[in-house]
């Protein structure tokens, strides 16, 4: 196994998931890969003050600043890439932005008129595990990425804003947190992930659209398996197994996440899809991951101890 580096460069950042992208480095599986990526505006220095941008690495941003892709030798569609996160460290400083944006969310809150932002502007303590803004108010730190996908086929530039059944994306799970592993179907040869959009905490819903939008320095180990206990984009976190369901329907996202859930339930404890979808009433929490992206997000959390045997 191989330790290799990736810093945010002109030649290494991406705003789109493309397979006609050359890769910026190439692994073999079981490689461990540090990669410093910047916010998902792509900053290059701190704000000056709340709301106030600074100047970026990507003018014309199309998506969020990711860096990639990244190859991993072998890789074929068929196969699970396992990303497991080992160590993910905030920058010492980041951004929330909320309201002043025309969204049916926003409307709703009578948060819609440019007038309306509320920007934060936080300084972080990665070693302390907080983050204080020009408030005074403060918060535990749980640092994720919010973007870590694979192209969702062979041709074409896709967003990297709506999270995707196929080739993930921008997921905005929370639980992603260092020692989980998210497991992504390989959709292209060599898979081609691109990782960034880091988060320094985020509560589930992600609700004003933006987290603790910070840099971020994440150190992954990348995996090839031949096979995975479900299908679909799922997770093994901290917290618990983990599906997904995203969909503009919210109904139809909750609905994806369940049925991974039920599936995974019955195939390891060797129960029937009802007698699970009975064990998933009991033991399952299922929840908003993400409200922000145009597309639903939802997943469904089994703690690791909710099942006894």
């Amino acid at each position: 196994m191989t330790s290799h580096r990736l810093d945010t460069t002109a030649e290494t950042a991406v705003d789109v998931f493309s397979a006609e992208r050359a890769p910026v480095l190439t692994v073999a599986p079981g490689d461990t890969v540090t990669v410093r990526s910047l916010s998902a505006a792509g900053y290059t220095e701190r704000q000056p003050a709340p709301g106030v941008d600074a100047p970026v690495l990507i003018d014309s941003r199309r998506g969020h600043c990711l860096v990639g892709p990244i190859a991993v030798a072998g890789a074929r569609p068929g196969q699970v890439l396992a990303v497991r996160f080992d160590e993910l460290v905030p920058d010492d400083w980041g951004y929330t932005a909320s309201g002043g944006v025309d969204s049916e969310l926003n409307r709703a809150l009578g948060l819609a008129d440019p007038a309306a932002r509320g920007p934060l502007l936080w300084d972080v303590d990665a070693a302390a595990g907080t983050a204080r803004n020009q408030l005074g108010l403060g918060v535990r730190t749980a640092p994720f990425l919010g973007v870590v996908g694979v192209p969702p086929e062979a041709t074409g530039e896709h967003s990297t804003i709506p999270p995707r059944a196929v080739g993930g994306g921008n997921i905005d799970c929370r639980e992603l947190v260092a020692g989980s592993t998210l497991y992504l179907p390989v959709t292209v040869p060599g898979a081609l992930l691109s990782v960034g959009d880091g988060h320094a905490p985020q509560g589930d819903g992600e609700v004003s659209g933006t987290a603790l939008e910070c840099g971020m320095t994440t150190t992954m180990t990348l995996s090839l398996l031949d096979g995975a206990p479900v299908e679909g984009i799922h997770a093994d976190t901290p917290a618990g197994r983990i599906t997904f369901g995203f969909d503009a329907d919210l109904n139809a996202a909750t609905a994806t996440g369940l049925d991974r859930m039920v599936d995974w339930i019955a195939g390891r404890h060797g129960v029937t899809r009802a007698q699970s979808l009975a064990m998933a009433s009991v033991a399952v929490s299922m929840r908003v991951t993400q409200v922000a992206n145009r597309t639903w997000g939802v997943h469904a959390l089994l703690p690791h101890d909710a099942v006894l045997s």
